[in-house]
Formats: C-alpha cells, structure tokens, sequence
C-alpha cells in the first residue's frame, strides 16, 4: 500500500483522555502526513455503545491500533510504515 494513511480518532466533546490523545496525533501527523477523521460517537448511537467505555480509540489503515492512550512512536512507525 502507498499513500498517506487513513487514521480516525472515535471520541467525544470533554474527554480528557480524548484531547490527549488529538495532540499526540497531531504531532506525529506534523512529521508524516496522513489522513485524519475525527468522530464524536455520541452522534451515532451504535458508536457510542461500541466505544463508550474505552475512548480514544484510533484506527490506523482499518486496524483497531489504540484505546485510552496513543503512543506517539507506536503510531509513528505505523503511518511511516505504510507511506514508504
């Protein structure tokens, strides 16, 4: 696969752990470019009951990759890994 990745951040409004999670992504999406989709799950009712419990969630390239917290190398190696 070529290409910027696809990551999408599942949250919601006044979630610490949520806008934590929003700057660590940004960071590493300042020095490998990717695709980013934010979505509050309290929009969608089956999103809500899937991720209530364990927002942030971020998915990389369709992958459930972390919950609660994203771990800037972690994601790093894996955007850089698909870019290549």
């Amino acid at each position: 696969m070529s290409g910027p990745s696809a990551v999408t951040l599942y949250g919601k409004p006044g979630c610490c752990l949520c806008d934590e999670a929003r700057a660590v992504v940004a960071r590493v999406r300042a020095a490998h470019p990717f695709v980013l989709e934010e979505v509050d799950i309290t929009c969608d009712p089956v999103l809500e009951r899937r991720y209530r419990e364990r927002i942030p969630v971020l998915v990389v390239d369709g992958e459930e990759a972390f919950q609660y917290r994203v771990d800037a190398e972690e994601l790093t190696r894996r955007v850089a890994t698909v870019a290549r």
